[in-house]
């Protein structure tokens, strides 16, 4: 019996975020360039979107570009930015044909001005949509964004416009780039590295984890659906006994 027959359509994960990692090693494994594993990583986002979409998954977040990824050389990371232009173009056709809503967090504005013009058109185009909502963490720093939130809360305190004792976590939730979307409540990792890497650091406080070996070009939907049924076999307490939550 497949993985997707064995999963229970009334317990899906709300929210999935994934690091997708292992482009680099997967290219050279091939005998090729880095960017080549890039673009076959696109088509396992491709088909992990399309996974998603066939279980009626609410919100997937994939870890697309870091913060930290800028200090690669000049020529990948260009050809990433060429790379992200041209897929999130051919993919807006595909992705009102799924009604699949675009979102993006992290420190935009340092994407180049041709990304950052596609993108937003793409996230205008698909604004309507109300199925999957795809979000890609671009630019993105967790700690960064812990900060962020930090900055704009001293702000709205210094204003006045808050009072130091309302600050709640709920205050600080819609401060973070995450404010209009739940939790993860399943992280999955590819390429068998066992670290979150500075990726939704606040919201991944009580989300599942799960680690496959397999790199992220070599990642398809039969793979996310493990994922989901390995985590619906978990029993999720936070914090209280088994016997509170059966």
């Amino acid at each position: 019996m497949e993985y997707k027959d064995q999963i229970d359509l009334s317990r899906l994960p709300n929210h999935i975020a994934i690091i997708m990692d292992g482009n680099g090693r997967w290219a050279k494994e091939q005998g090729k360039l880095r960017i080549f594993g890039h673009h076959n990583g696109v088509l396992s986002v491709r088909d992990a979107v399309e996974g998603a979409c066939d279980l009626g998954l609410k919100y997937l977040t994939l870890y697309t570009f870091s913060s930290e990824n800028w200090n690669r050389p000049k020529l990948e990371v260009m050809a990433i930015m060429e790379l992200m232009v041209s897929t999130i173009h051919k993919e807006i056709q595909n992705f009102m044909k799924k009604n699949v809503r675009l979102n993006a967090i992290g420190d935009l504005e340092m994407l180049p001005p041709k990304c950052l013009k596609e993108l937003n058109k793409a996230i205008e185009t698909t604004a309507a949509n109300t199925g999957l909502v795809l979000t890609l963490a671009l630019s993105y720093s967790s700690r960064r964004e812990i900060v962020h939130a930090a900055k704009n809360i001293a702000a709205k305190v210094k204003s006045g416009q808050l009072d130091i004792d309302d600050i709640t976590e709920e205050v600080f939730e819609n401060n973070l780039y995450t404010a209009d979307m739940p939790d993860p409540e399943l992280l999955i990792r590819t390429s068998g590295e066992y670290r979150i890497s500075n990726y939704l650091l606040w919201q991944i406080a009580y989300a599942e984890l799960y680690f496959t070996p397999k790199l992220w070009p070599d990642f398809r939907k039969e793979d996310l659906y493990e994922a989901i049924h390995d985590y619906q076999k978990r029993e999720r307490r936070f914090g209280m006994t088994s016997e509170q939550v059966n």
